[in-house]
């Protein structure tokens, strides 16, 4: 069998160079924060960030210097407010100037989708009467072949790496994901190397029991990383919620460039990996965000012997 099994320093290491285009996707859910925090601790440079929503994760990172530009559609802190690093950055070039290039969600939407299905474009209307177009030089418009009128197109996007999370994967990368599932799985195909973090390393045979929850075959997998409580302080169905207390809390230590450098330092630099994080958070916080439990029916899928 390939065991893909790496800790997540080796995983950033090994996949993350200066300049790539780096996607740590999960809408709302399932947010890579443990693989952000990582390339920030190896110092990483130049990266060109990709998400639906930068969310925490990237105003951390854009904080810690480490990209150039962001490719992104909703800019903000769910249920808060501003994302303050983001703002510096674009505004004042603090802690370095950061291009952006943005789109609606079905615009990052479809240009997943061209990129998984190695398309040369995806067509949508919904840019019809918006600003964006005037705003992103890479929304185009085309006639449609078929004679009803002009549709807007985006060009595909293939990731250098993505970092996806999930709850549970074989040690060949065969993952499973439930919930809220975003574009995990048109991102895993889209991307050049993709690495998997999840809450639980299965047996194969616990994939093979239950087939149609298997989004990402492993065979486009490069790497899994076995990080519990990795997406924290968004959550993973079935796993634990979401911490809306250190959203809260990253609003107001970010709104100074002091008191965020005093964060990064505190909880990224200051620890060593996510084990010394989640024993820094404590257990208590752990268990508050407990998701309880509401099971799904079992099904039979048959066999042949």
């Amino acid at each position: 069998m390939n065991n893909k099994l790496l800790t997540m320093s080796e995983a950033v290491s090994r996949f993350v160079n200066d300049g790539d285009s780096v996607a740590i996707e999960g809408f709302t859910a399932f947010i890579g924060f443990a693989a952000g925090h990582e390339m920030i601790r190896q110092r990483k440079q130049d990266l060109t960030l990709i998400r639906m929503t930068p969310d925490l994760i990237y105003d951390q990172m854009v904080a810690a210097g480490v990209a150039r530009k962001m490719i992104f559609s909703y800019l903000g802190n769910p249920g808060v407010g501003s994302l303050y690093a983001i703002r510096r950055a674009v505004e004042k070039g603090m802690p370095r100037p950061l291009e952006i290039e943005e789109y609606s969600h079905f615009g990052m939407v479809g240009r997943y989708i061209a990129g998984a299905s190695n398309l040369p474009f995806f067509p949508l209307r919904s840019y019809t009467g918006s600003d964006m177009p005037a705003a992103n030089p890479n929304i185009k418009f085309v006639q449609s072949p078929y004679g009803d009128g002009e549709i807007a197109v985006v060009p595909p996007l293939k990731p250098d790496v993505a970092f996806l999370h999930a709850q549970r994967a074989d040690a060949q990368g065969n993952t499973q994901l439930w919930g809220l599932l975003g574009m995990q799985k048109e991102i895993a195909f889209a991307a050049k190397k993709v690495v998997v973090v999840v809450e639980e390393v299965v047996d194969e045979e616990v994939i093979r029991r239950d087939p149609n929850r298997t989004l990402i075959p492993g065979l486009v997998v490069n790497a899994v990383v076995h990080e519990p409580y990795g997406a924290h302080p968004s959550y993973v169905q079935g796993y634990y919620d979401r911490d809306n207390a250190f959203y809260l809390d990253w609003s107001e230590r970010s709104k100074t460039v002091e008191d965020t450098e005093a964060w990064l330092a505190e909880w990224v630099y200051g620890v060593s990996n996510r084990a010394a994080y989640l024993q820094k958070l404590g257990q208590e916080r752990l268990d508050s965000l407990n998701a309880g439990e509401m099971w799904s029916e079992a099904v039979n899928y048959g066999r042949y012997d």
